[in-house]
């Protein structure tokens, strides 16, 4: 295992799953503004806002794994 691989493992991977674990908490945090909101059409709209901030933070980090992993192939080809 070169070092690329073992931080790699050790390093981005985890770093990858926490920050796709704080995606996942901000989108379903706001889908509970959202829901539980239905009075407040401000609220309402913080929540679509949280919502649509947490996809797109999910969707980076999942963009992100992706490269990790093509890099990783592609460098662990070369050894």
């Amino acid at each position: 295992m070169n070092i690329i691989q073992k931080v790699n493992a050790n390093i981005l991977e985890p770093l990858i799953l926490l920050l796709f674990t704080f995606g996942i908490a901000y989108f379903l945090y706001g889908v509970m503004k959202f829901v539980l909101n239905q009075d407040n059409e401000t609220a309402q709209e913080e929540g679509k806002q949280h919502m649509l901030w947490g996809i797109v933070g999910i969707a980076i980090m999942a963009s992100a794994w992706g490269i990790l992993h093509f890099v990783d192939s592609a460098v662990s080809g070369l050894y």
